[in-house]
């Protein structure tokens, strides 16, 4: 018998599509409780995440399953048991992340943040010219679930579309061109629009610091719901207040919570959320994490291969696994 854990705020319906995997699980659904340590010691799976310092106490683990994308703080070596897998949640966020996204990217080429803020001080005010996304260029680095999901979405609306990933591959119909990050300087100098959905890795730290951004077309929009690591706050509330980026939209800050004080809150052409442009926020996100967890618990049950394993030395999913969920 296998003892799954599921830390998720799961309806009956993810209930029994889990329960219905195998008659060899025996399950303990939480909801957003954390597990006891006795619980944890005798755990199997645990679908969820958890803290990751409560997982020195399942020394039985044999998967990992993360209700994210991002892997941070679950690839510390030695944290799992060995021979426990680590599973991420790429491909469920894509939809609704990428969404946020293009609404945000919308927003403020049509200046509607302005003219949101002028309704509020009752002005009757002509903001002037705006931006289309048709015929615009479009840079889109991490070329992942979500940063594939808004490329498709610009595309369709008219933007030439250049995908950035660390390794070379096929190029999918949506894209113009797919290079490696080895071309990311060449790139920004030509973008209007720059998405980033990287994780939160070493390599990834103050990627774009303040000579990238100055290397970005003046005028340029950056869009970032990776991780907020990516980008020094500092810098961005510089290049925004000093013109070098044209607008800007973050889900995802550092730190977080962004502290009140923060330069972000008064930067201008900034549209800002709290890292809700996932979540549960859309309700087909948590039927697809429970899709991805219930082909993973079939997998442990059976011997199979588990989608979306994570190469805990990169913090990436292993390349053989990545076409599972596309």
């Amino acid at each position: 018998m296998k003892s799954v854990i599921t830390c998720l705020p799961l309806k009956e319906r993810h209930k029994q599509m889990l329960e219905q995997v195998s008659t060899e699980c025996v399950f303990c659904h939480l909801g957003t409780q954390r597990p006891t340590k006795e619980q944890l010691s005798e755990a199997n799976v645990v679908i969820g995440n958890l803290p990751p310092a409560l997982l020195a106490d399942a020394p039985k683990l044999e998967l990992l399953q993360l209700n994210s994308a991002g892997t941070d703080g679950y690839t510390v070596p030695g944290l799992l048991p060995e021979g426990a897998k680590l599973a991420n949640a790429s491909g469920a966020y894509g939809l609704a992340i990428s969404e946020h996204m293009v609404g945000c990217v919308l927003a403020l080429m049509k200046k509607l943040p302005l003219y949101l803020e002028n309704q509020k001080q009752h002005q009757w005010k002509d903001e002037g010219p705006v931006r289309s996304v048709y015929g615009s260029r479009t840079l889109v680095v991490g070329m992942g679930d979500i940063g594939s999901e808004f490329a498709r979405r610009m595309n369709a609306m008219g933007s030439e579309v250049i995908g950035v990933r660390r390794h070379a591959g096929d190029k999918p119909d949506y894209v113009a061109e797919v290079c490696t990050m080895d071309r990311l300087d060449e790139e920004l100098e030509k973008a209007d629009i720059i998405a980033c959905s990287l994780p939160g890795t070493p390599s990834t730290c103050h990627l774009f610091d303040e000579e990238r951004i100055r290397k970005m077309k003046r005028g340029a929009i950056l869009v970032n719901v990776g991780r907020g690591t990516l980008i020094d706050p500092e810098v961005l509330a510089w290049a925004l207040t000093e013109g070098y980026l044209g607008g800007a939209c973050v889900d995802v800050t550092e730190p977080e919570p962004l502290p009140a004080d923060s330069v972000l809150w008064n930067a201008p052409n900034l549209i800002l959320t709290p890292h809700v442009s996932g979540g549960y926020h859309l309700e087909i996100t948590l039927d697809r994490i429970v899709e991805i967890a219930a082909r993973n618990l079939k997998a442990v049950c059976e011997g199979g291969e588990i989608v979306n394993e994570v190469d805990c030395s990169s913090g990436y999913r292993k390349l053989e696994n990545r076409h599972r969920n596309s």
